[in-house]
C-alpha cells in the first residue's frame, strides 16, 4: 500500500477479528508492513486452512459469537494497542428469518461489543484505539440483508457510545463505513452486471475500492496523527454516501 511507509507502529501490538482475509487481512497486512506485531483471528482451525499466505502473523481460530471465547483470546494479547473489529458476516436472503437475523446480529455487533470490552483494559493501560468496521449498509437500506445493515447501523452507535465513555481514560474509538470494495463478500454483487452498474454508477469514484484503501483509513485512526479523534465514522466510499445520484 502506498501511504504504509508514512506510518510507524514499530512496537506496537494489534488484534485483528475476522483478519484472515479481505479487508480484515488488509489491514492486518498494513500494520505489518509499518512494524506491529499482529495478530489474526478466523474461524478455520489453522493458517493452513486457507488458499492464500497468512505469514508473518499470528493466527488464532475465534468464532466472535462466542464471547467467553473472545476474552480469552483477548487476554492472551497481554499488551494491546490497537483492536479492529473485522470479523463479520451476512446470509443474504436467510437474514429475514429470525434464527438467521439473530445469528448475524451476534457476530457483527455482539461480537464487537464482546471483544472492546474484552480489550479495554489493555488499552487504557496504553492508550490504544479501537477501529470498529461499519458499512454502507450503515446508512442506506438494502432488502436482501436487514440484520446485516441493523448490525452495521448498530455498529456506529456502539462506537459513539464506547467513544464517549472512553475518552477519559484515553482509550479512542472510532470506525471505518466501507463502501463496495472488491472482496469475496461482494463478488456477487460484482458479477451481476446490472447491480454492478447500478453501483459504479452511483459511485463518484467510478470503481470498486480495493482493501488496501480501508487499510489505509485504519492506520491513519489508530496513529498520532488521530490523537484527537474519536467516535466518528469515516465513509471510505468513492463518494458513494456523498452523491445524491
Amino acid at each position: 500500500m502506498s501511504g504504509a511507509a508514512r506510518f510507524d507502529f514499530t512496537g506496537s501490538v494489534v488484534l485483528v477479528t475476522g483478519g484472515s482475509d479481505g479487508i480484515g487481512l488488509a489491514i492486518a497486512r498494513a500494520f505489518q508492513r509499518t512494524g506491529a506485531e499482529v495478530t489474526i483471528t478466523g474461524t478455520r482451525a489453522a493458517p493452513a486452512d486457507y488458499d492464500h499466505p497468512l505469514d508473518g502473523l499470528r493466527y488464532q481460530k475465534l468464532l466472535v459469537e462466542d464471547c467467553a471465547s473472545v476474552r480469552e483470546v483477548v487476554a492472551a494479547q497481554q499488551r494491546l494497542d490497537v483492536l479492529v473489529n473485522c470479523a463479520g458476516m451476512t446470509l443474504r436472503e436467510r437474514e429475514h428469518e429470525q434464527e438467521g437475523f439473530e445469528h448475524v446480529v451476534q457476530v457483527n455487533l455482539s461480537g464487537s461489543n464482546c471483544a472492546a470490552r474484552a480489550a479495554f483494559p489493555l488499552l487504557r493501560d496504553t492508550g490504544g484505539c479501537v477501529v470498529n468496521i461499519a458499512s454502507m449498509s450503515s446508512y442506506f437500506g438494502w432488502p436482501r440483508t436487514p440484520a446485516y445493515g441493523a448490525s452495521k447501523t448498530a455498529i456506529i452507535s456502539l462506537t459513539k457510545s464506547l467513544a464517549s465513555a472512553w475518552a477519559k481514560d484515553g482509550v479512542r474509538v472510532n470506525a471505518i463505513a466501507p463502501g463496495f470494495i472488491a472482496t469475496k463478500l461482494t463478488a456477487r454483487v460484482r458479477e451481476d452486471e446490472q447491480l454492478a452498474a447500478t453501483i459504479l454508477g452511483r459511485t463518484p469514484a467510478g470503481r470498486f475500492g480495493e482493501p488496501d484503501e480501508i487499510a489505509g483509513a485504519a492506520l491513519w485512526l489508530s496513529s498520532a496523527a488521530a490523537a484527537f479523534v474519536t467516535g466518528v465514522t469515516v465513509p471510505v466510499d468513492g463518494g458513494f454516501a456523498a452523491s445524491g445520484l
